[in-house]
């Protein structure tokens, strides 16, 4: 397992920014008025979109879904590489609209995937296609569809590229193609862009780990956890 980092730069590092800025001054506003309990639903919220501009500005204007982003060069780079190897990889979101625009980019690279996510018919046709198509390297999966249920030893590589902080959950998504039946190393590497929101929750993960996994969960009786100084880390 490793971390990949990339940078955030010119317009991507502007529209960050100006969202990080924007959250600061609102939360501080809403924290002091109403308490820091009473106002967690707008701090996940903040949260949340923060973690989309660190994936992909597209995420937050679909004008910009067609631009490339450093996290999706990141991942085109690593899948060049891998395929070029004879290699087959996963590719895990929880943003569905982030694989759409992964989707648009792999299409005009001419990358054979496959594509599963909750809405997604013929799920075993799909697996299969996979897992016994020497053309078809990659497959791209929705957290909620495949983080557990789908055995895809077919694949030796594992990409997360918007880190969720519930490690049950991580870990399960990087079994499904470390299973039985495996018999290569599987590599998995989670994509963090450096300076964002990301990169801010590894390092409360170290310490608050239910925290982190309220960010992800919502769950009310966890995010309870969350200081004044937590937020200020996070947003800044």
């Amino acid at each position: 397992e490793q971390t990949l980092y990339c940078e955030l730069a010119g317009r991507d590092r502007k529209a960050y920014n100006e969202l990080r800025d924007y959250y600061r001054a609102e939360l501080s506003g809403r924290v002091e008025e109403l308490g820091l309990e009473k106002a967690k639903i707008h701090v996940l919220e903040a949260l949340l979109r923060l973690r989309q501009a660190a994936c992909h500005r597209g995420l937050l204007d679909e004008k910009q879904a067609r631009t490339m982003g450093p996290k999706l060069e990141t991942l085109l780079e690593q899948v060049r590489e891998v395929i070029a190897e004879g290699h087959k990889a996963l590719v895990f979101s929880q943003f569905t609209s982030l694989l759409a625009i992964v989707r648009h980019h792999l299409d005009e690279a001419g990358i054979v995937y496959e594509y599963l996510d909750g809405r997604t018919r013929k799920r075993a046709e799909k697996v299969k296609r996979f897992q016994g198509d020497p053309a078809c390297p990659l497959f791209l999966i929705s957290l909620k569809a495949g983080g557990h249920g789908l055995n895809l030893t077919a694949a030796d590589y594992v990409f997360i590229l918007d880190p969720w902080w519930n490690p049950a959950v991580e870990a399960q998504a990087i079994d499904r193609a470390h299973r039985i039946g495996q018999t290569r190393r599987v590599f998995a590497s989670r994509i963090i862009c450096r300076d964002t929101v990301e990169e801010k929750i590894l390092e409360l993960q170290k310490t608050k780990r239910k925290l982190a996994d309220a960010i992800v969960s919502a769950d009310n009786s966890l995010i309870r956890s969350l200081t004044a100084e937590d937020l200020e880390l996070l947003l800044s």
